[in-house]
This record gives structure tokens, C-alpha cells and sequence, in this order.
């Protein structure tokens, strides 16, 4: 195939002539999907939100976040249910940043009434866990410390006071210096305060609050039953159209009339068209992979070209009259020859036949058999008893069309025939094919005189009715010879 090969047409065409194969893959990807169900237990997903009062950056949220999912957290929550596995239960359980200070916390299990109660007590034990890392403990002497500090600070304030007041109320340099000093003492612990009242935890911890119970899930998490037969069914059908595209892009069948014939080893006698009929659906061959390969649809090609239009009967019948002036040019003598057909090949098999017919069908055989001439296979015998040439037979060559396997060609010996015409059409073979083929032509004596490349095409309908056949134009012309009229 060439490089603009992968289009909507050919994606259409093994569409249309895989389609049985492809139903089939896309059958058993959906049997592996539901396979692959059975294999994991469906899960339930719930989640509920808890909210944080106050003023959060986005960071200090993604952390929360991140404590409400730890091991931390979710080991407290199994332990509350008295659950066993609580690695694994890590990993049901995920929690989010939301908009507007919320933190979404997931939990996920086997039913729904299990889904449910992991995401309401992990809820709480993030709440709890929260609380006493804000600072939120209720040991009383860890509470009592910041009120003791500032009580502290408060009876600091009032001995200054007391310090100012008792200092000489006059306005010497050293009282002056005194009272500045205690003034700077003050607002020094002020500051203090302010600082550590805004460094204090109690102050800042987080106001947490669980906004209701989990949903009960209704339905199953993702990857579902359902979801996992259709991307079975899916993944398989994918790669089925991509195989079909691969090979047909390393395929080397042969496909041009000059490759053929020089595979063969031999020359071209020329194209003929055969019509594209619908066969009869059957296997072709015996045995149980024929009927395999008809089951999936693989008995014929899918990337030959679509069957062009041709001429009516009378236009396809001159193509094969040409390649018998052709062969009988050759072949100059009347002389048997083998029709070489590939096994399989459907359109060759056709088109030898129809060669047959009208090598048989001589136009001068039939017009000599009406004057009482002999015919073109007909010898004339010498005193000896052997046959000679008649000096007026000008018919075509005598064939027999034989069938060959292209897997282990096989070509009868030599015996009346003295060569070999093979037919056959492009695209179905290889060059080592061809050349197994003319190699069994050389074994069994046979000089491959030719090669016949025949095509699938869509019929035009008959000519018109005043035409005459042309059965009766030959008919009317031997009565004219035989009564001595002109034709």
C-alpha cells in the first residue's frame, strides 16, 4: 500500500468486506471484558465534604487535603470500624481541594453500605486528627499555659505603671529617662502579645465541620461491567482494522501487469475483464480451515481495488479474442496447451474459462465446419500415420485448464500439451508465489508461453435489442458461404 493508503475509503472498504471478521473480534473482546469483570468485584464510591470556616490559601488547603487521605487518618477510621487491611484501604480512599474551602473526601468499597460508612468515619477521624494539630487538645495544663503567659503579662504591665508613678515627678534628666525607658518596656511586651496571640494555634485551628452524612452510593464505580465488555469489545475491534491495515502495508503481492509477467518469467499476452457476480457463499476447499476461513469471512482479499466499470458482453468478449490472436501468434501450429490457474483464485478460474470458450468458439474452426473442411484440431496424417499440420488451420491453440497450488505447485507432465498459459489476477500473489508456479511449469516440461492478467469489473447492461447476437452473425455468415453468397 502506499504512504496515502490509510484513508476513510480503506477504513470503509475493510469495514464492508471484514465485517464478518470483525463482528467476531469485537464478540470475543466483549468476552474478555466480561471476563475481566468476574475477575474484580464491583466497587461503591460515596463521598462527603467538610468545610473549614476562616481564611485558606490554596497551599494550606492541597495539605489538608493530603492529611485527610494519610495513613494517619484512614488507620484511625479502620481501627474505629474494626476493619482489617488498612494498606489496602488506603487506597479506597482519596480527598480533594474543592471551591469555596471545602475538602471532598471519597471512600470506596465492595457494597454501598460499607462505601458508606468509610467516608463518614474517615470525615470524622480528619475533623479530630485536625483539631488536635491546630491545638485543639483537652489536657488542662497544655490549655492553661497561653492564659498563665498572659496573665503574666498583664501584671508585667501593672508594675510598670506602678514603676512610672513612683518615680520623681520631676523633670530631672535621670526621671525623664526613667519613665521613657519603662514606656519602651511596655509597648515592647505589647508587641510581644499581639505576636504571640497571632503565632498562637487556639487562635488559628482549623474550625472544621462534616456537612452531613455520605450518600449511599446506587450504583457501581467505574470501570463497570458494562463499561469493561464494551472497551473489551472496543480495544479488539481497534485492533483488528490496525492488523489489517499493518499487513496490507507489508503485503508484496504482486499488483501491476509487468510485475506478474516478470515473476513468471515470461510475457504478457494482455487483460481481460471478468464480471464481478456474487458467488454462492461456501467454502472453497475441503477440509475444516476452509470452512473456517469462510466463517470469518477471510476467503477472499478485502484491499483489492473496487471493481471498475466495463464494457458490455460484446466489448469483453474482442479483450479475449485479442489474447487468442495473440497465443495463436505464438503459437503459430494448433497445439495443446495447459490453462495455469492458481488454486483460489476465483477470477483467474473465470476468466480461463471463458478463454476456453472462446478458443473453442474459432470463428474459422465454425466457418470451415460449414464449407465440410476439417477442422483446426483436426491433423491431416501423412502414409507414415503421423500427424501433420494442415496448411489452412490458422485455429486457435487447443486448452485444458488445470488448477495449482501455490503452497506446493504441481504441474502435470508433458504429454500432448507442449506449453503452459498462465491466468490469474493482480493482487493475490507474491513474486515467490509466481515463481514456485513457473518453476513447477519448467519441471513438468511445460515453457510458460504467457501470462493472462484478468480483473473484476461491473457489467453494463446488454446492448440493444437490434443488434444481433453475434452467435447469429456467425450462423448467417456460414449459410451465406455455404450456398456461395457473400457474407
Amino acid at each position: 500500500m502506499s504512504d496515502e493508503s490509510i484513508r476513510l475509503v480503506t477504513i470503509g472498504r475493510i469495514l464492508r468486506r471484514r465485517r464478518r471478521l470483525l463482528i467476531i473480534v469485537a464478540v470475543v473482546g466483549a468476552l474478555v471484558g466480561y471476563g475481566a469483570s468476574l475477575l474484580f468485584p464491583p466497587n461503591y464510591t460515596t463521598s462527603t465534604s467538610v468545610l473549614l470556616a476562616g481564611q485558606w490559601e490554596e497551599r494550606e488547603l492541597l495539605t489538608q487535603a493530603e492529611i485527610a487521605a494519610s495513613s494517619a487518618v484512614v488507620d484511625r477510621a479502620a481501627a474505629t470500624l474494626d476493619w482489617t487491611g488498612g494498606s489496602e484501604l488506603r487506597d479506597r480512599v482519596s480527598a480533594k481541594a474543592a471551591d469555596g474551602n471545602i475538602i471532598k473526601i471519597s471512600g470506596t468499597a465492595d457494597t454501598p453500605e460499607r462505601a458508606q460508612r468509610l467516608s463518614d468515619q474517615v470525615a470524622q477521624q480528619f475533623v479530630t486528627f485536625a483539631g488536635r494539630l491546630a491545638g485543639d487538645d483537652t489536657e488542662p495544663d497544655e490549655a492553661t499555659e497561653p492564659d498563665a503567659l498572659r496573665q503574666k503579662v498583664l501584671e508585667t504591665n501593672r508594675r510598670i505603671t506602678d514603676l512610672a508613678n513612683a518615680a520623681d515627678p520631676g523633670q530631672t534628666v535621670e526621671s525623664v529617662q526613667a519613665r521613657t525607658e519603662l514606656e519602651k518596656l511596655r509597648t515592647t511586651l505589647q508587641e510581644a502579645m499581639k505576636k504571640l496571640d497571632e503565632a498562637d494555634p487556639a487562635t488559628n485551628k482549623a474550625n472544621m465541620v462534616v456537612m452531613g452524612p455520605a450518600a449511599r452510593p446506587t450504583g457501581e464505580a467505574p470501570p463497570t461491567r458494562t463499561q469493561l465488555v464494551g472497551a473489551g469489545a472496543l480495544l479488539f475491534f481497534l485492533i483488528a482494522v490496525i492488523g489489517h491495515l499493518a499487513a496490507a502495508r507489508v503485503s508484496r503481492r504482486l499488483r501491476t501487469e509487468p510485475e506478474i509477467a516478470a515473476a513468471l518469467g515470461s510475457t504478457l499476452l494482455g487483460t481481460v475483464d471478468v464480471p464481478g457476480e456474487r458467488a454462492a457463499r461456501r467454502p472453497k476447499g475441503p477440509g475444516p480451515r476452509a470452512w473456517i476461513r469462510w466463517l470469518l469471512g477471510i476467503d477472499t482479499w478485502w484491499d483489492t481495488p473496487t471493481p471498475r466499470m466495463s464494457g458490455d458482453e460484446a466489448d469483453r468478449r474482442i479483450r479475449y479474442r485479442r489474447v487468442c490472436a495473440r497465443l495463436r501468434e505464438k503459437a503459430p501450429a494448433p497445439r495443446r496447451l495447459l490453462v495455469v490457474v492458481p488454486e483460489g483464485d476465483e477470477i483467474g478460474r473465470r476468466a480461463a474459462g471463458q478463454l476456453v470458450s472462446e478458443a473453442e468458439s474459432d470463428p474459422s474452426s465454425q466457418l470451415r465446419s460449414s464449407r465440410g473442411e476439417p477442422s483446426p484440431s483436426s491433423q491431416l496424417r501423412s502414409s507414415s500415420g503421423n500427424p501433420t499440420p494442415s496448411s489452412s488451420s490458422k485455429g486457435h491453440p487447443m486448452l485444458r485448464v488445470v488448477g495449482v497450488s501455490v503452497s506446493q505447485p504441481l504441474v502435470p507432465d508433458r504429454g500432448t500439451e507442449s506449453g503452459a498459459l498462465v491466468v490469474l489476477s493482480a493482487g493475490s500473489w507474491t513474486a515467490a508465489e509466481l515463481a514456485g508456479i513457473a518453476e513447477a511449469c519448467a519441471d513438468a516440461r511445460h515453457e510458460v508461453v504467457g501470462v493472462v492478467v484478468a480483473g473484476a469489473v461491473r457489467a453494463r447492461p446488454t446492448r440493444s435489442a437490434d443488434r444481433p447476437p453475434e452467435n447469429a452473425t456467425r450462423a448467417l455468415a456460414a449459410r451465406a458461404h455455404a450456398t456461395g453468397g457473400s457474407a
